[in-house]
């Protein structure tokens, strides 16, 4: 069978892959802990549950307008203004199936074959895969640990060609936890208006951040750079809704356009009732919001202290998200168990073997020297499982 070269070209998710072997090894009866997936253990709070069931009650099952409802897109205005400063029309707000759909239709509209997309490492997994469908290169900028994952304006320079178009950022970042502060991203928005780019700004995880930080969106810096901002967000992570597959972005109106357009001959509207749902998300209360957060700090406390006390692992304390991205390279080229590990898969398959703990390795994020634990589950799972991860490295 012959299929194009656009699916043909593109990278299976990790994560996706690590989430599906532990569920299958769940089924045979076998207790693994999963560390592996991006989802937060809460329940979405009820309230948003209760709007979605008025929703189906009321007969709101039919079609909406491809970009989304009146009411949802005044709501993501309402949220920017109040959280960010920024003011946004509704004409300048998509409503996307996730902001996985939202990143897409972005790149779909802005980028040519053949454009270049800078893509600082370690990414999300999506970010190169997206950039290949839309049939343009993306362009891999590593960024070290002595960094702390977060790239400067100078190692970028060093990428731009006449064919770059746009600059993906992730802050909170998957999968390191790093957070931009306000001078990063003012020395990384010269470089995108100096070089008329695109910048495409992921920022999912922007109420968990930890430590008193605060989250910065580039599009608050400079007019000028929020006209050539692509500001992505999503109601998932935030408020336990990954399931109800509901993103946003915002942009300027002609860009907007084009992406409700896109999407229209891609899947339509949203689906109507999570559109209800994602209403209440953000005109309802903070207080489940920042109770979630509160427990993801303590159990990052948890996790990176632990792994830290292992030997072989290294890492910091993540600054945001909800993952720990340990440095796993002193296992590189040892033998456990009569296994040579020579990359971050086989320290993550020897894991899910001896320990039955599922992890993802870095080099879907662009990094062989490590692996992603998700701490996105619950305390007393964590504990077992790096439990486990101790007990296994000892005994081999």
């Amino acid at each position: 069978m012959r299929l194009a070269q656009r699916v043909r070209a593109i990278s299976p998710s990790p994560t996706l892959a690590m989430d599906a072997r532990a569920k299958e090894l769940a089924k045979q009866g076998v207790d693994v802990v999963n560390f592996s997936v991006g989802e937060p253990d809460f329940d979405t709070p009820i309230h948003i549950r209760e709007a979605a069931i008025a929703a189906i009650r009321e007969g709101f099952t039919r079609y909406t307008p491809a970009g989304g409802i009146p009411e949802l897109k005044q709501a993501v205005c309402a949220r920017l203004a109040r959280d960010q400063g920024l003011e946004y029309g509704p004409e300048e707000i998509v409503v996307s199936v996730g902001a996985k759909h939202s990143l897409y239709n972005a790149v779909m509209a802005v980028c040519d074959p053949g454009d270049e997309v800078l893509i600082p490492a370690p990414y999300w997994v999506t970010y190169p895969e997206q950039v290949k469908l839309a049939e343009a290169v993306p362009v891999i900028v590593p960024v070290g640990e002595d960094q702390g994952f977060r790239v400067t304006a100078a190692a970028l320079a060093e990428r731009v060609t006449p064919r770059t178009r746009a600059l993906i950022l992730n802050s909170p970042n998957n999968p390191s936890g790093a957070v931009y502060g306000r001078e990063e991203l003012e020395a990384l928005g010269e470089l995108v208006l100096a070089h008329d780019l695109w910048l495409i700004s992921d920022e999912v995880y922007e109420k968990l951040v930890y430590d008193g930080r605060r989250h910065v969106s580039p599009a608050t810096l400079d007019p000028a750079l929020r006209a050539r901002t692509v500001l992505v967000n999503a109601v998932s992570k935030t408020h336990a809704m990954t399931g109800w597959r509901i993103g946003y972005a915002a942009c300027p109106r002609e860009l907007a356009r084009a992406m409700t357009e896109l999407q229209g001959h891609v899947t339509s509207n949203p689906t109507s009732i999570a559109q209800r749902a994602a209403l209440a998300a953000l005109t309802g209360p903070d207080e489940p919001v920042e109770a979630m957060r509160e427990e993801f700090q303590r159990r990052r406390d948890y996790m990176a202290s632990r792994l830290a006390s292992i030997p072989g692992f290294a890492c910091g304390v993540p600054e945001g998200a909800f993952y720990v991205f340990a440095n796993i390279s002193r296992f590189l080229g040892r033998t456990r168990a009569g296994r040579e590990l020579k990359d971050s898969a086989d320290v993550a398959e020897f894991l899910l073997e001896k320990a039955r703990v599922v992890t993802v390795p870095g080099a879907g994020f662009g990094s062989d020297l490590h692996l992603r634990f998700s701490y996105a589950t619950a305390r007393d799972r964590i504990e077992a499982g790096l439990n486990r991860v101790e007990e296994a490295l000892a005994r081999s």
